[in-house]
């Protein structure tokens, strides 16, 4: 099911950096972060209230808390940074190359969370960096 998951989740990025391309014209890539951060917090809080999970809030504990945040700070640097690049350059090739991330986060995934290193996720990995250097170069 995680694939599912997954795969929606590929589908509606891809369509978030090709909505955000066109709304980005003529307005300040900080700004246009900051309005769409808005509407994702709206959101998460939208699907918190319906599923009645607003309670779990009091049981997350500090450890979660302090990761959490730290998340949610790396996650708004990397809007940050996606924006402009967005606004400055190609669509088609800003998309492929802001997806290194994949990359970064099997590197961070093997390094800090001790996760098995298996041949399909090398493989897998590097064909993702050949192509981010290929779209650089």
């Amino acid at each position: 099911m995680w694939a599912v998951y997954a795969l929606c989740s590929a589908f509606f990025a891809a369509l978030t950096s090709i909505l955000a391309k066109v709304g980005i014209e003529g307005v300040n890539s900080n700004l246009a972060t900051a309005v769409r951060t808005a509407v994702v917090l709206v959101m998460a809080w939208l699907v918190v209230f319906v599923t009645g999970a607003e309670g779990g809030v009091w049981n997350i504990g500090r450890k979660s808390w302090l990761f959490l945040v730290l998340s949610g700070l790396a996650t708004g640097a990397s809007w940050l940074f996606y924006f402009k690049a967005l606004q400055i350059g190609e669509a088609s090739k800003v998309i492929p190359v802001d997806k290194f991330s994949v990359v970064l986060g099997i590197l961070m995934a093997f390094v800090f969370l001790h996760e098995a290193v298996t041949a399909k996720t090398l493989i897998g990995g590097a064909l993702i960096a050949i192509g981010t250097f290929v779209l650089i170069l």
